[in-house]
């Protein structure tokens, strides 16, 4: 599959589930990662990062506790199904991938997470970096990766 890849950090993956600026840029990702034009990328970390914003927005009323069950449900189900059909690839976290992590924390000044996320994307060669973060955008900039704030 030579599909461009496109790397979703956890502020641009909790975009597909809850409502807000930037949701249909990556709603038109994942229907062209369903339809064989893309594949979309993360690293496993994102997944216990997205599950805790979930919990996050329930837990200060942001999103009812119905709406928390939908969204997390959802996110879980599609996993699945976009690991079956071969359209997601899940980064594991590496050491090469934390060195590269260590030197975007020291140079930038920015979380573990955030310089995971930049080393990640790097690692797979992303065509496209997506991010809710206007700094975090401005690192992947500087890193060399083609990247959209999602504000």
């Amino acid at each position: 599959m030579n599909a461009k890849i496109i790397y979703l950090d956890s502020s641009a993956i909790i975009k597909r589930y809850i409502d807000e600026p930037g949701t249909s840029m990556v709603r038109k990702v994942f229907l062209e990662a369903y339809t064989g034009e893309t594949r979309i990328a993360f690293s496993i970390w994102n997944i216990g990062e997205v599950l805790g914003a979930f919990d996050k927005a329930r837990r200060l009323g942001r999103i009812a506790e119905r709406e928390h069950i939908l969204v997390r449900g959802r996110f879980l189900s599609e996993l699945k199904r976009m690991i079956k059909l071969n359209i997601l690839i899940i980064i594991p976290i590496k050491a090469k991938i934390l060195k590269e992590a260590w030197r975007i924390i020291e140079k930038y000044h920015v979380y573990q997470a955030d310089a995971l996320q930049v080393a990640s994307a790097k690692y797979v060669s992303a065509n496209m970096f997506l991010t809710g973060d206007v700094k975090l955008h401005n690192v992947a900039l500087t890193e060399g990766l083609e990247s959209i704030a999602l504000t």
